[in-house]
Formats: structure tokens, C-alpha cells, sequence
């Protein structure tokens, strides 16, 4: 099963404590980069979050915000650090001593400056667990989106793996028909021109060409690629970077059918080739 790196989730949960939620938006990304924007008590969550994530995705950015309203109370607000507000005021005295007019300090706006408030015993400790457990919830979500839109790619890019062969089998069917019509061009126009051409240096001219025409081994090698596709994603797990390659693979052998093209139909076969393989490419760089 392939995953996608395209997802939302959403979880909220509520308790005598306050209340918590949780949004977690992941997009595409050449490597696994999680970022997190948390209230101050709890920023010492992080490392276990990364961790959490490390173990559940492969690739992708995830942006993981937390917000939490406490209830109003005592409780609820934690221990005031002595320390660090003794030294914010004895700078905010600094900065006052100074000439010009300085507005009166605000409590609030000193209780809301980082660290003020000290994590406060129990009632933080259910808050720390409660976030916690509410964010595997959420991951869990997150995983279980990029997994039903992983199984979306995975069909829409074996619809184009379908249109493909077929288009194939008409490029090699033509070829004989096409390279028999060439020889026969430049036959008749030497005859119309009565160029003493030796024969048997024609017939070898004739066979380079043929074999610079020549698109057998393109088509061979985009058979190959096809089934190591379908390989690719019947295997599943983070096959993002594989399935990326592949499709330049891809597109290379089909530029070069495209440059050997020795009729119309030939070239709108390749144009058309390298539509489905545009269309399957935008897609896979949303595979984790």
C-alpha cells in the first residue's frame, strides 16, 4: 500500500483542566520534516512528539499545532518563578529609570512573558498525558488520510499504466511498414535522379538507417520500466523517490521515440506517451 503525503487531521478533547486541539496538516516534501507551534507549558512536549512522528512517517512536512484553553482557577495557572520575574523587573526598572515617559507595568503582560509561569504539579502532569495521548489520536487520523488518498493515486496511476502498453504495440507494429516505405523513398528518388550509386554501398546505407530508425530497444526498455512500476507500488511502503525516477526513466525513452519518429502518427504516439507519463509524475510527488 502507498501513502499519501496530502493530509489533514483535527482531535479535541476537553477535561476539568481546560481544553485541548490538536491540527496536523502534511504536504509534500523531499524529506521528513515535522514543525511544531505550541502553548509555552507545554513546549517541552517536542522531543516526544518528533519522536511519535519519526516512527509513524517517512517523508513529508507536517505542521502539528497545539492550542490549550486552561480553566479559569488557581490551579490552573501554576507557580509563579521568583527568579526569572525578579530579573524582568529589575530590567524593566532599568529601562524606566531612563528619561522619556514610560507607560506602568502591566501584570498580565508580565505573567504572559515566557516562563513566568512554572508548570504546576499534577494538574500539568494530566495535561502533558492528555496532549499526548490526543496527538497519537490525531496522528493516527493523519496516517489513516494519507493512506485512503495513497489508494487514489495508487488506481490513478494504473489507469495510465493501462494506456500505455497500447500505445506501444502500435509504435513497434508500425515500424516495418514505415522503415519498408523509407527504403523505398530513397530508392525511387536516386532512380530519379540516375545517380550511379554502387548497390551494394546502398544497401549497407540503407541498413545504418534503418538501424539508427530503429525504436525496438526504447520500446523494450519502456516495458521493462513499466513493470517495475507496477512493481513499485503493488510492493507499497515510501516508494516516492523510486516511483520519481522511474518516470524520468520514463519520459527519456519516450523523448527518444519521439526524436526516431519517422511518420506523424508516430510522433503524435510519443506526445501521447509522454502525456501519461506527465500525468503519473505530477501525481507521485505526493507519495510519501
Amino acid at each position: 500500500m502507498i501513502n499519501s503525503m496530502t493530509a489533514f487531521s483535527r482531535r479535541e478533547h476537553s477535561g476539568s483542566w481546560g481544553h485541548l486541539t490538536w491540527e496536523l496538516r502534511s504536504v509534500n516534501h523531499r524529506y521528513l520534516e515535522p514543525a511544531f507551534k505550541l502553548p509555552e507549558n507545554l513546549r517541552h512536549l517536542e522531543p516526544a512528539l518528533r519522536e511519535r512522528i519519526k516512527r509513524s512517517l517517512a517523508r513529508g512536512k507536517v505542521e502539528c499545532s497545539l492550542r490549550f484553553s486552561a480553566n479559569a482557577g488557581i490551579a490552573s495557572m501554576g507557580a509563579v518563578n521568583a527568579e526569572l520575574l525578579a530579573a524582568l523587573l529589575a530590567t524593566c526598572g532599568q529601562v524606566c529609570s531612563q528619561p522619556g515617559h514610560w507607560a506602568a507595568l502591566n501584570p498580565l503582560e508580565i505573567l504572559a512573558w515566557p516562563g513566568i509561569l512554572e508548570d504546576g504539579g499534577a494538574g500539568d502532569d494530566t495535561v502533558t498525558s492528555e496532549a499526548l495521548l490526543l496527538f497519537d489520536h490525531a496522528l493516527q487520523e493523519l496516517r489513516a488520510t494519507r493512506q485512503r488518498e495513497g489508494e487514489q493515486l495508487a488506481r490513478f496511476i494504473a489507469q495510465r499504466l493501462d494506456d500505455i502498453p497500447p500505445l506501444l504495440d502500435e509504435q513497434r507494429s508500425r515500424m516495418p511498414v514505415l522503415l519498408a516505405e523509407q527504403r523505398n523513398r530513397i530508392v525511387q528518388k536516386l532512380r530519379e535522379v540516375d545517380a550511379g550509386t554502387d548497390p551494394e554501398r546502398l544497401e549497407q546505407e540503407l541498413v545504418l538507417l534503418a538501424q539508427k530508425s530503429d525504436v525496438d530497444e526504447e520500446l523494450d526498455r519502456l516495458q521493462v520500466h513499466l513493470q517495475e512500476v507496477r512493481r513499485v507500488i503493488t510492493a507499497g511502503g515510501a516508494c516516492g523517490r523510486r516511483l520519481d525516477f522511474l518516470m524520468q526513466e520514463l519520459n527519456r525513452e519516450a523523448n527518444t521515440l519521439s526524436a526516431k519518429s519517422l511518420s506523424a502518427d508516430n510522433t503524435l504516439g510519443a506526445v501521447a506517451l509522454k502525456v501519461l507519463i506527465e500525468q503519473m509524475r505530477e501525481q507521485i510527488q505526493n507519495i510519501e
